[in-house]
């Protein structure tokens, strides 16, 4: 392909600049061929048909002078610099046309592939007007993308010429994880403290830090009357207790090869990220402290234990990127990361393979060690090809031989889940949808039991 082609290529397919011929031009032309041609062929003298072919040029002539003039037209893009992976989010070119013609225009931005396209964005434009184009999209993988330029076309009404132009207006644009979790979690906590039809066990009476002395309400519990305040205020007061706060917790993300399975919507490291940003969100709130690490092969980050909602900020910082790694998890390099970086007593909550963790002997040998002085959860996801093929009715010898398989498999599971839950290492699987919800509600009962 020689530059010159190459260039008129780039052209047509709305990568550069100049002027291209528009569909109805192609049409008048097409139809002004077949006329000469017919027109000739019956004889008709030469002058009539060069007469018919000024009458076009001219007419497109005309539609030159009345287009404006690319100084004249001012394209913006307006578009937050940080997103959430999956939502649908907003954004607009503002045109500016400071010509006295009207125009027609269309404007293609260069996004990247994981971003959907509802490009070409089409509107007329007023002399000395300006108008707003607000469009839709939805970014598909995390990371930091750049946006370097925007193409756009404009014609005039009558439509036979269009020009083309860019504008190189480059932006940085951050894919961070859907927190759609967190924002459900501080809009209604009480959501997340249901899971599979069973309340978290209340407090025991008289635990945890005081909060307030509040009138009875019908279902209280009568221990809880404070009686010198009763008599003052001649009505049933009771005293409310609240968890203590200022506990450390500790979010550990596996990014191993098994974490790059996919589900129905993305892969497992997705689901752990927003499922552990969602208890971080719960932590921080009650005021805990949180920290949080990354491995695969070797730890890959770790935010030091901050309190407060703008740790979530420090937190998003340095996982936003995060990515499924080729290699198997080293959970025994972690442990032992964490065991010289975490002194305090704290809620080691992991988010990673069960089937997979359940038979590393040598993680299990550092588990042990920091088991004397911290507490351990895991949170895992359901398989849910399994769980359907346990679940099957077998129709014949194939399908009954998938389904002995799956219940072993389940079977087997659970016995080694047991094993380790007997040894004080609890781990619990959830499906991919109530990842978060089930993350949280295990996180606030261990709160509210004064376990940590």
């Amino acid at each position: 392909m020689t530059r010159s082609f190459r260039s008129w290529w780039d052209l047509f397919l709305f990568r550069d600049r100049g002027i291209v011929p528009t569909r109805r031009l192609l049409y008048i032309a097409a139809v002004l061929l077949v006329l000469v041609t017919g027109l000739a062929a019956l004889g008709v003298s030469p002058p009539y048909l060069l007469s018919l072919n000024a009458v076009v040029f001219l007419l497109s002539l005309l539609d030159l002078t009345l287009m404006p003039a690319k100084k004249q037209i001012h394209l913006r893009r307006s578009m937050d610099e940080e997103i959430e992976r999956g939502l649908k989010n907003e954004a607009a070119f503002s045109v500016e046309n400071n010509s006295d013609r009207p125009m027609f225009i269309e404007v293609i931005d260069h996004f990247p592939s994981s971003f959907s396209k509802p490009f070409p964005l089409k509107g007329w434009i007023n002399g000395r007007g300006g108008s707003d184009l607000v469009f839709s999209f939805t970014a598909g993988q995390r990371g930091d993308y750049r946006i370097p330029s925007t193409s756009y076309r404009w014609r005039s009404s009558i439509g036979l010429w269009a020009r083309q132009g860019r504008s190189d207006q480059e932006m940085k644009v951050r894919v961070i994880p859907d927190l759609s979790g967190s924002r459900d979690f501080l809009k209604d906590a009480q959501r997340f403290l249901l899971y599979e039809g069973t309340r978290i066990r209340k407090d025991r009476v008289g635990s945890g830090e005081f909060s307030q002395i509040r009138s009875y309400v019908t279902g209280d519990d009568i221990r809880k009357i404070n009686w010198r305040q009763t008599a003052k205020q001649q009505e049933l007061m009771m005293n409310e207790y609240e968890p203590e706060h200022g506990k450390y917790v500790t979010i550990l993300i596996d990014c191993g090869r098994m974490m790059g399975v996919e589900l129905e919507d993305h892969n497992r490291l997705e689901k752990a990220l927003e499922a552990a940003l969602t208890v971080t969100t719960a932590a921080l709130k009650r005021g805990d402290y949180v920290s949080l690490a990354a491995f695969s092969k070797h730890v890959h980050v770790y935010v030091p234990p901050g309190k407060g909602m703008a740790h979530m900020q420090t937190i998003l910082k340095e996982v936003y990127h995060l990515e499924v790694e080729g290699y198997e998890s080293n959970y025994a390099s972690v442990f032992q990361y964490l065991q010289s970086v975490q002194n305090k007593r704290s809620l080691f909550l992991l988010f990673s393979d069960v089937t997979t963790f359940l038979y590393e002997e040598t993680a299990l040998h550092y588990l042990m060690r920091l088991r004397r002085s911290h507490l351990f959860l895991m949170v895992g996801i359901r398989d849910r090809a399994v769980d359907e093929a346990a679940s099957r009715s077998p129709e014949d010898v194939t399908s009954t031989m998938v389904k002995s398989m799956a219940q072993k498999q389940l079977m087997d599971k659970k016995e080694e889940m047991r094993r380790w839950e007997s040894r004080g290492l609890p781990m619990v699987e959830a499906p991919e949808e109530a990842l978060a919800s089930a993350s949280v509600s295990y996180y606030i009962d261990i709160m509210n039991r004064g376990l940590l």
